[in-house]
C-alpha cells in the first residue's frame, strides 16, 4: 500500500489490505489482533503496521510511504539488501554493491 501520509481512511485501509476493524480488533479471516486506539474514520498507519507486524518504509525523496504485507515476524529490518555476487550474462562477476545509493528492483524467480 503506497501512502503520501501516515494517516488513512479505515475503509481504504480495509479495501487495500484485507484487514477490517471490528469490536474484537483488526481482523482478516479467522485472525484477529488487538487494534490500537482508533477514533473516527482515520487511522494511524504506523500504529497499525506495528500491531500487525507489517513493514513500513519511507522514501524521503519521493515523499511516499510503503506499507508491506503482514510478514509473520519475518519482515526485513532494513531496506538495504545484503551484498550479492552473481555472474552477469557474459559470465563476469557482478556485485550488487556496485549499485549502492541507487534504487534497485530485485526480481526472483524459481521454477518449482
Amino acid at each position: 500500500m503506497i501512502l503520501e501520509t501516515l494517516e488513512a481512511e479505515r475503509a481504504e485501509f480495509t479495501r487495500r489490505t484485507g484487514w477490517s476493524f471490528r469490536p474484537e480488533g483488526l481482523c482478516k479471516g479467522d485472525v484477529c489482533v488487538p487494534a490500537p486506539d482508533v477514533a473516527g474514520e482515520r487511522i494511524d498507519v504506523r500504529a497499525v503496521a506495528e500491531r500487525l507486524g507489517m513493514p513500513l518504509v519511507h522514501d524521503e525523496e519521493a515523499g511516499l510511504w510503503c506499507l508491506g504485507p503482514e510478514a509473520g515476524g519475518r519482515a526485513l529490518t532494513t531496506v538495504q539488501a545484503p551484498d550479492l555476487t552473481l555472474p552477469d550474462a557474459g559470465g563476469a562477476e557482478f556485485r550488487l554493491s556496485s549499485l549502492r545509493g541507487r534504487k534497485v528492483l530485485l526480481v526472483a524467480w524459481a521454477s518449482w
